[in-house]
């Protein structure tokens, strides 16, 4: 049976959507992942371009407000930003919650080539953390 990440983060709109769909892709076979924002606005179309460059779809994602999920079950719950890491409300059964933070790209600035390099950095550097994580079974 897989277990349920939850990824939270202001917006949801670039890194918990991009991090939900790093999750769906490579750890599909044990994790199913959903993001939502504690004010959720849309997901980025820089965000979106980031992905699809890994083959990696999510245009079809959305944002969503945390209320969205109310009464639904997660394993895990990872905050990716500090502002949601102290609003993210208490969650009860024994959900592990861990904070990884990671830089908000939509705040680079410069040409769209050198915001999308942050996009890029901030995609590959959660790549390599977030699904390490998961993988080793990490929490506080």
């Amino acid at each position: 049976m897989k277990q349920r990440v939850l990824l939270l983060c202001t917006h949801n709109a670039n890194r918990s959507q991009m991090a939900e769909g790093l999750v769906n892709y490579f750890l599909s076979d044990r994790w199913e992942a959903c993001s939502a924002g504690t004010a959720a606005t849309s997901v980025n179309p820089r965000a979106i371009r980031a992905m699809a460059e890994l083959g990696i779809d999510i245009s079809g994602q959305r944002s969503k407000n945390l209320t969205e999920l109310d009464g639904q079950t997660f394993d895990r719950v990872i905050t990716l930003c500090s502002e949601a890491a102290d609003t993210c409300p208490i969650f009860v059964g024994g959900v592990r919650r861990k904070h990884l933070g990671f830089d908000d790209p939509s705040r680079a600035a410069g040409t769209d080539e050198e915001i999308m390099d942050e996009y890029r950095r901030v995609r590959d550097e959660m790549r390599c953390i977030l699904i390490s994580c998961l993988n080793r079974g990490d929490h506080e």
